[in-house]
């Protein structure tokens, strides 16, 4: 079990996972939960009551985007809605208020605003009747939960910025590590003779025109020297001091600084891979992955139907191996957007997919509209502004917290 986990299943198993918001709200939480539920109208609404004048608020969003409704009545009798002025401001998270005036309509007042989700915020109503004034306020919060910073800290909750983002969208596909046809040379003698000297041995580093056999020719007894036609690592040694050479490979040398991923990509995206696209190489037993970009195909198709594209691998550590294993992601698609947030920090409330946004150390869900996929990404249609400091790492504490509070939906 890993640190912060442990440390969240100790204070949920103790019960005081409201141990992560400060005492005050402690105390405010546990005088919220002991009062008796809000007192509902015959609409379904919240009524607030002032002597024998009373208004019933509800949020109507059946047909429509959710908006106020309020009808009003006094010592219990409808009181015509052109009668009655009224405003309700919401406060929400961060101070931003909607002020929202009404019309009579029908039998009751209807709401010039849509009410955008959450629906969590301060309500202050204020109402005018025969000449007297009326206010009311009451806390409507949904989705929202009060860490301290230092706890969020310990917890790792992380954050970022909502803002413009470079959307990759990638394939993965699997392969394994080969060299370049040109990596490798053979050695031969050009005349048949005797081996006086093998000056290499297997796995040597040899420089190009170093001195690699003395031969002694049969015919001319001569003796003559076979040069490394190139830089490599001595990797077959197939000839020893006082053999013939005959027309065998006495040696073979192979160049390791380059090597040649080939990666199989399958009938449905074949057509999506391009040349030049940017392509990151995963390699089994290592951590950081490698860049590089597809660089050409083989011709042929293998028995599975997949086609074998090629990707150049900077090897110059000689690091890596022929024959190795890796796995890759090539990009087939690159598109700006303006808004985006990582995947990460995605979780379910209610029916919406949200992100809990930041404000000082409050964290309120956000509904989102979400568009296009791309690696960690995802594109926002809606549901959050720019500049918006969200959470990533560890998101599953917040939605927790904020369930085991039991926040509640008012209509």
């Amino acid at each position: 079990m890993n640190k912060r986990l442990f440390i969240f299943v100790f204070l949920w198993q103790l019960g005081i996972a409201c141990a992560l918001t400060p005492n005050a709200a402690l105390a405010e939480s546990s005088a919220v939960a002991e009062e008796p539920e809000p007192e509902k109208g015959p609409n379904n609404g919240r009524m607030l009551r002032d002597g024998d004048f009373a208004v019933e608020l509800s949020i109507f969003e059946t047909g429509v985007p959710p908006e106020f409704r309020v009808w009003v009545t006094q010592d219990e009798k409808s009181v015509a809605p052109q009668k009655v002025q009224l405003n309700i401001k919401l406060t929400r998270l961060g101070k931003r208020i909607d002020d929202i005036n009404f019309r009579a309509e029908g039998d009751y007042l209807r709401g010039d605003t849509v009410i955008y989700e959450p629906h969590s915020f301060v309500v202050s109503v204020s109402a005018r009747h025969q000449g007297k004034p009326y206010t009311w306020q009451y806390d409507n919060f949904e989705g929202r939960t009060l860490i301290q910073d230092k706890v969020a800290k310990a917890m790792e909750i992380d954050t970022e910025i909502v803002s413009a983002a470079s959307l990759h969208k990638t394939i993965k596909v699997y392969g394994k590590l080969v060299f370049p046809a040109n990596a490798k040379r053979q050695i031969k003698a050009r005349f048949e003779g005797e081996i006086k000297q093998v000056h290499v041995g297997l796995g040597d580093t040899v420089k190009e025109g170093q001195l690699l056999l003395t031969i002694e020719s049969n015919e001319s007894l001569q003796s003559n020297q076979i040069k490394a036609p190139i830089a490599g690592v001595i990797t077959e040694q197939l000839a020893n001091s006082g053999e013939q050479t005959g027309q065998r490979i006495l040696l073979e040398i192979t160049q390791p600084s380059k090597l040649i991923a080939e990666l199989a990509v399958f009938p449905m995206d074949f057509m999506s891979v391009k040349q030049s696209a940017p392509v990151t190489l995963m390699v089994n037993g290592q951590d950081a992955s490698i860049p590089t970009a597809i660089n050409g195909n083989r011709l042929t198709i293998r028995n599975d139907q997949a086609r074998l594209f090629l990707a150049e691998v900077d090897n110059s550590n000689a690091l890596l191996s022929e024959g190795t294993f890796v796995s890759a992601l090539i990009e087939i698609d690159t598109f700006d957007v303006p808004l985006a947030v990582k995947r990460v920090g995605l979780q379910a409330f209610r029916d919406f997919t949200v992100v809990y946004a930041k404000v000082g150390e409050q964290y309120e869900v956000r509904m989102l509209e979400l568009g296009r996929e791309a690696g960690e990404w995802v594109e926002v249609l809606g549901g959050i502004d720019a500049g918006t400091e969200y959470v990533t790492n560890n998101s599953y504490i917040i939605k927790a917290d904020i369930e085991k509070s039991g926040a509640s939906h008012d209509h």
